[in-house]
């Protein structure tokens, strides 16, 4: 018998501009937007790849911050990555 996974919240599709930044190397912010978001992960499209595990800063305007864990990381196309976010710590809303 198979089990399906289930989300344990409702992903909502919002396009936001977000900066990701590595807690593991210090880099420079790099610009993504989401996809879908939720109050526990979102999807992310980012210019760069990311490696899963990786633990990362999260920010937009007007005032959200995120710690977070990339669960995987998707080619999309020529230097396009899409990164399924798992939020860890959250301060703010979304919009």
């Amino acid at each position: 018998m198979q089990t399906v996974a289930h989300r344990l919240d409702e992903r909502l599709p919002l396009k936001i501009r977000v900066d990701l930044c590595s807690l593991d190397i210090r880099q420079r912010p790099q610009e993504a937007i989401t996809e879908n978001v939720s109050t526990h992960g979102a999807r992310v499209v980012s210019g760069r790849p990311w490696r899963k595990n990786q633990r990362l800063d999260v920010r937009s305007l007007p005032g959200f911050r995120a710690r977070a864990r990339v669960v995987y990381c998707e080619p999309l196309g020529r230097d396009e990555f899409a990164i399924g976010l798992k939020l860890l710590a959250t301060v703010g809303n979304w919009k």
